[in-house]
């Protein structure tokens, strides 16, 4: 995914939490907005994730090239 889904969705993650501590009316709607609201974090990291992932799989395909290359050349 592009990175920006992840930004987008940590966005909505923290405007719903603020929205549901200012205009919650549960009786526990404080907790349940900061539970929201720690996903925002996460959302993060697994976009972090995800494209650390991709850089790791273009560093090993160019290994590779650059692998078969000195084999072909010896």
């Amino acid at each position: 995914m592009k990175p920006i889904v992840y930004f987008i969705g940590a966005g909505i993650s923290i405007l719903l939490s603020i929205y549901i501590f200012i205009f919650g009316t549960a009786a526990n709607h404080h907790l349940i907005a900061v539970f929201i609201g720690l996903w925002a974090p996460t959302i993060i990291g697994i976009g972090i994730f995800n494209t650390l992932l991709g850089i790791h799989d273009e560093m090993c395909c160019a290994h590779r090239r650059i692998e078969d290359r000195q084999a072909k050349d010896e």
